[in-house]
């Protein structure tokens, strides 16, 4: 069975597919804009020293993310 978990919780170094999108209106339509749509893979480059922004590997493009806006992402790992 695969575990559903928020984006902001997938570790360093491990990737995963996006299942859906939580968040609404204009943050919705940048993500969706971003690539992150059902069945993308996205995986986690690195996190700042504070812990956020976190960079991720999205359809080949370096993404920064909020912790903020990558916990409204949900991913099958």
């Amino acid at each position: 069975m695969a575990n559903i978990i928020p984006l902001n919780t997938l570790a360093n170094g491990k990737s995963g597919l996006v299942t859906s999108i939580l968040s609404e209106g204009l943050t919705r339509r940048r993500l969706l804009d971003l690539g992150l749509v059902p069945g993308s893979k996205v995986e986690v480059i690195q996190r700042s020293p504070s812990g956020d922004p976190t960079a991720f590997n999205i359809r080949g493009a370096i993404i920064a993310l909020r912790n903020e806006d990558a916990k409204q992402i949900l991913v099958k790992i």
